[in-house]
């Protein structure tokens, strides 16, 4: 006879001390969750800076970035999928690096998905503005904010499903998008001839300041990328977290490529890159929307402004969720205050989501009190640290190679020889803190806030750590994923699961 839980009483807390996240994403989700945070404000609004850097040759530097980030995305692919654990690729650092490295990736990349979720509210603000110009930065931003908090206090499994179609919304017009593009590049309209490749070789032709520049931008481009690692963070609350990285890993690596080349080159060969990329002002507007402006064609610059403005909603909605999620298993693992750890009576880490609201504070003080160029710093400080994050992700996965057991379903192509040319890159990207301004001011940033965090870990972290607790997130990853596989093997035999 089947029973039905009883529901808790009325009087139960509305959080509950510690417990365990949700497993409820799918393949799908996960997949559009990292477009979600990858496809954001650094193709739509930082494009634009790189391709005053660099000119026509910002189509190299999204080349290389991808790359570059597909390595990224690829071993931690193979490392999350044989260990989904809670904390993900910092987790992974922990165990094989050391419990400080794991430390310091984690807190790093919580840094980094505050000052993502910033950056993106403020492109939002940007975008907005574009419509009704009398309406003050600040004011946009806690608009935005608000709307992105009521969707992370849900359950995950309904964020998944608003991250879900608010990726869609943005991959099927970025997709069209490119199609228009080629067809105005190649055909043109009536008002508007085909410019073909020209704007390509024209002004100072497809390297105006020389190979170095594309060097240089890639400070900038790198931005663009910041959200893959969301693949190894949502293996905590995926329902078959192996199946599911292996497949997001692939399918999210071609997307991004695929649309970040084809749709910045769009932009280049249809406008004079000076145009492109605003002339060396602050970024005001969307290259994407300056190509229809400039064509004229009646509202589509307004519905680009839609789809850009939705882009930019949708990354800081998931790099809100990330950094909360990194809160909840740095308090788990006894490297955060203990309180971060409870979770809601929906298994949604509330205190995690308030704590990580700090990029949006800290964005929305910049603008109220009219710094200029608030979007150029928090750009800085997000590829500042991310790279350095990117670093640990491959050193880790070159230690993690050595204790590979042969049970791994999907591995990086080249293995150990492809991340170390994927650490080159990122070591290459990070030595342009020599020449960039905005790299110098992060790095003023940065640097004090890893020693600070260096200091806090081995006058208080360091002795609290227990090593059982990673110990125990691993067998517990390990036996969702033997769980997910039993299953799936028990559905292919033509069986029926016990429950």
């Amino acid at each position: 006879m089947s029973t039905t839980p009883a529901p808790p009483p009325a009087s139960s807390p509305a959080e509950a001390p510690g417990g365990a996240l949700a497993r409820s994403l799918s393949h799908g989700q996960m997949a559009m969750i990292a477009m979600g945070s990858a496809l954001g404000t650094g193709l739509f609004l930082g494009s634009g800076a790189a391709i005053g850097m660099s000119g026509p040759a910002v189509i190299l530097c999204f080349a290389l970035g991808s790359a570059i980030a597909a390595t990224i995305a690829l071993s931690m692919g193979e490392m999350s999928s044989r260990y989904p654990v809670r904390g993900g690729f910092g987790t992974l650092a922990a165990r094989f690096l050391s419990p400080y490295w794991g430390y310091l990736t984690r807190w790093l990349y919580w840094f980094v998905t505050i000052c993502v979720t910033g950056a993106e509210l403020v492109a939002c603000a940007t975008y907005l503005r574009y419509w009704a110009s009398g309406v003050p930065l600040w004011a946009g931003i806690l608009l935005f904010a608000a709307i992105i908090l009521a969707i992370n206090l849900t359950s995950v499994g309904s964020f998944g499903v608003v991250e879900f179609w608010l990726s869609s919304i943005k991959v099927v017009a970025v997709l069209v998008f490119i199609l228009i593009g080629i067809f105005l590049v190649v055909v043109g309209l009536p008002s508007s001839p085909a410019p073909g490749l020209t704007n390509l070789t024209a002004d100072g032709g497809f390297l105006p300041f020389g190979i170095g520049s594309v060097w240089i931008a890639m400070s900038v481009v790198m931005f663009s990328f910041g959200g893959i690692e969301l693949l190894s963070i949502t293996a905590a609350e995926a329902k078959d977290p192996g199946a599911a990285i292996r497949t997001a890993a692939r399918t999210t690596i071609i997307r991004l490529a695929f649309f970040y080349v084809l749709a910045v080159g769009v932009v280049v060969a249809l406008l004079p890159w000076r145009e492109a990329s605003g002339q060396g002002e602050e970024v005001t507007a969307s290259p994407f929307v300056l190509v229809f402006d400039r064509i004229g064609i009646p509202g589509a610059a307004s519905l680009t402004n839609v789809i850009v403005l939705i882009a930019a909603l949708s990354a800081a909605n998931a790099n809100l969720y990330a950094g909360s999620r990194m809160l909840h298993s740095l308090s788990a693992d006894a490297m955060a205050p203990a309180f971060l750890s409870r979770l809601s009576r929906r298994h949604v880490p509330v205190r995690g989501i308030a704590v990580s609201s700090a990029g949006i504070v800290l964005a929305a003080a910049l603008a109220f009190t009219g710094v200029g160029g608030v979007f150029g710093y928090m750009m800085a400080l997000v590829v500042f640290s991310v790279l350095l994050v990117w670093a640990l992700i491959l050193v880790s996965y070159l230690f993690y190679r050595r204790t590979r057991d042969g049970r791994e379903t999907f591995r990086l192509p080249g293995g150990a020889a492809t991340a170390a040319a994927g650490l080159i890159g990122v070591l290459g990207v990070f030595s342009t803190i020599v020449v960039v301004r905005d790299l110098q001011l992060a790095a003023l940033v940065g640097v004090p806030a890893v020693a600070i965090a260096t200091a806090l870990y081995l006058l208080v972290v360091r002795h609290r750590i227990d090593p059982r607790r990673t110990d125990a997130a691993f067998a517990e990853a390990e036996a969702a994923e033997a769980g997910t596989a039993g299953r799936a093997t028990g559905q292919e035999a033509g069986t029926t699961p016990t429950t």
